[in-house]
Formats: C-alpha cells, structure tokens, sequence
C-alpha cells in the first residue's frame, strides 16, 4: 500500500535515518545535566545547579543562518554553516555574562537527505561542544513545495543563566572605559544578500577563483563564525573580570549601530578605523560592488566580531588574556560622557535609546 504522505513528498523514513546519523554528534554535547536522550517531544536538563546561585537570571536568543546556507549549498559543503548558527545564538548570550546552558536547533528542507542534515547538526553539536552548550533537541520539518529539493534553512535557540549582580550593559559603563575590537574570521553570517547579489551583478559563482581570494570564492565566504563564548567566560571568570562592563556581538547593522546598544545614553565613542585593517574578502566584495568600504559599515562587520568596553587600568590585561587564548584584540576607542559633535554618528539601534558610535579616520592599509 502505498503511504500518501511519502506521495506528497514527506519522507519520514528518510528523517528517522537522519536522526540515527546524528545521534552521536548531540550525544557529543551531553552532560549529567541532560536528562533522558535523543528523539523525545522536550528535550530535559536538570536546573538543579541553578539552586546554587545567589539569584540566577536566565539569559535567552534566537537567530538563523540567513542566505549564507545558499553558498554552502552552491559548494554542497555543509559542516560550517552549523557553527555559523551556534555563533549567532549563543554569541548573544555571552554578551550580557551569562553562560549557556543548552541550546535547540530548526532545519527545515525541501528534501530531507539524511547525510547531509547529519553534516549540518554535526557543526552545530561540535560548535555547541566547543561553547560548553548542550545540544539538547531539535527539529527537522520537510517542506517540498515550499522549499526546493535542495533549499534549506537553519534557526536555533539557546538559554543561559548569569547572576543578577554580574549582568553587564549599559548601566556598568563609565566615562574613559575602553573599547577593546575582537578579531573576526571574516563575514560571519551577516549580510550574505548584499555578498549574492554582487556577486551575481559581478557575473561570479561560489564556485569562482578570484586572484585576491586563496581558492574559490565561496569557501572563503564559508569561513566560519569565530566563536567567543568560552575565551570571554574565562575572561569574566579572571582577576580582571569585573572590569568587563559591557560586550557587544557585531551582527547585522554592523560595528556602530551594536556598538550603540550597549552604551548609555549620553555617551559616545568614536572608533577609529585606523587600529585595524579589514581582511581582504571585505575589499574584494566592495571593489566588485563598486563600493567604498565606509558604504558598508552598516552591513558587514569588517574585521570585529565583538567589542568589550573595559575599564581603562585593566584593558591592557583583558586585551593580553584574549591574545593569549587565540583572540586577537586591540583598543579601537575610548567612550566620553559628553553630547558628540559633527555628523556621522549612529545613536541607538534596534529600538534602544544607547550612545552614540561614529567611524572616524581611514582604515590601515
């Protein structure tokens, strides 16, 4: 008897098998603290650790891959894209001090082929191991029609929790903090719409070797998100922790507008683009978009993934402790308790009223 829903395109087979694949990369991410294993309705963690704390505020995110999985699938190369997810997640949590916890995937696909939605939960379970996150469940929803055969789409979610007194942001600020810029490894996962569609005006395909690029295109747009949690636990952990006032993940809308969320209002800080060089995939997607790189600056991070705003007499050190732990980091600016003179300057993003962040100077060649 032939199944209808298989004849509507649902292969729940095929999903059972691309469960068994990735059984042992989750598994991979488990600790006494999961309760119970792969394939039930909830995944369970056990929150007794929480009773330890003094008073535990639990810190939580959600975000997607966006087009960036259309470069992975061009390339077929799946098993960077599952990090570029956790770091855009769990990123987030680190960022108000708190640690993660555990953290859910969604994939939904025209085709389930269970080879490769196992190659992408193995780079969100080794990305989620890296972090100290439980991969504690998820879902695979098969849409054809929707989606193409081949198309694909990547969500997640993840909970921390952080002591209330230890939460950081804007209120911890203080005139003459430093702005520490944490190196990225490249585009991240943000603003591959403008990447696609250069590319494409540019007549190029992922596949295509540009001189100024080692290999093709596409695999150095696939690099993948550098993950900042663990190294920046530490840090907060250190001697010099608590001079760690704020932190801020450069996503969409790039380095001003995030850089403005996490200051208060009537502070600004001008970060000078001369500290740093952006890498060259930043150039050579500006160049063949006809663009200067300052036309960019509110899409693509250009070299920082983080900032940390520190106080002045511990920089130094918390700068020394990233480098040491495999971060490159550099003070990039200095924050100033006075109203900012001149144009040019972003205040506040995404409906908070923060400082005000503006770009100033030209960028090391």
């Amino acid at each position: 008897m032939t199944d209808p829903y298989a004849a509507a395109g649902v292969d729940t087979a095929a999903g059972d098998r691309a469960v068994e694949l990735m059984k042992r990369s989750v598994a991979a991410t488990h600790t006494s603290a999961v309760l119970g294993g792969v394939g039930g309705f909830a995944g369970l963690f056990d929150a007794s650790a929480l009773a330890g704390m003094r008073a535990p505020v639990l810190a939580t995110s959600t975000d997607g891959v966006g087009t960036k999985v259309e470069i992975a699938r061009a390339l077929d190369k799946h098993d960077t894209v599952g990090q570029d997810l956790v770091g855009m997640v769990v990123d987030d949590i680190v960022v108000v001090g708190a640690k993660p916890l555990f953290m859910t995937d969604y994939i939904a696909c025209g085709r389930v082929v269970p080879e490769r939605i196992a190659e992408l939960v193995a780079g969100i379970a080794d990305a989620c191991r890296r972090t100290g996150t439980a991969l504690l469940g998820g879902e695979t929803a098969e849409h054809p029609g929707l989606l193409g055969a081949d198309e694909y789409d990547l969500a997640g979610a993840a909970v921390g929790a952080v002591e209330r007194d230890a939460l950081l942001g804007p209120d911890r600020v203080r005139d003459g903090d430093v702005v520490l810029a944490l190196a990225s490894s490249g585009l991240h996962a943000n603003g591959f719409s403008l990447v696609r569609r250069i590319l494409a005006d540019a007549g190029l395909a992922p596949t295509d070797v540009l001189a100024d690029l080692a290999g093709p295109v596409g695999e150095t747009l696939l690099t993948p998100t550098r993950l900042y949690t663990a190294e920046l636990l530490e840090v907060l952990g250190s001697a010099d922790g608590s001079a760690v006032h704020a932190l801020s993940h450069v996503t969409g809308g790039g380095i001003a507008a995030n850089l403005a969320r996490v200051l208060p209002a009537g502070t600004a800080v001008q970060v000078e683009r001369a500290t740093w060089s952006p890498a060259p995939v930043f150039r050579v997607l500006a160049d063949l978009g006809g663009l200067a790189i300052a036309d960019v600056e509110g899409t693509w991070n250009l070299g920082i993934g983080m900032l940390a705003v520190v106080a002045p007499g511990s920089a130094e050190a918390v700068r020394a402790r990233l480098a040491g732990l495999g971060v490159p980091a550099w003070t990039a600016g200095v924050v100033a308790a006075e109203a900012p003179a001149g144009d040019g300057w972003t205040h506040g993003a995404k409906g908070v009223d923060g400082g005000a962040v503006r770009l100033s100077g030209r960028y090391a060649a």
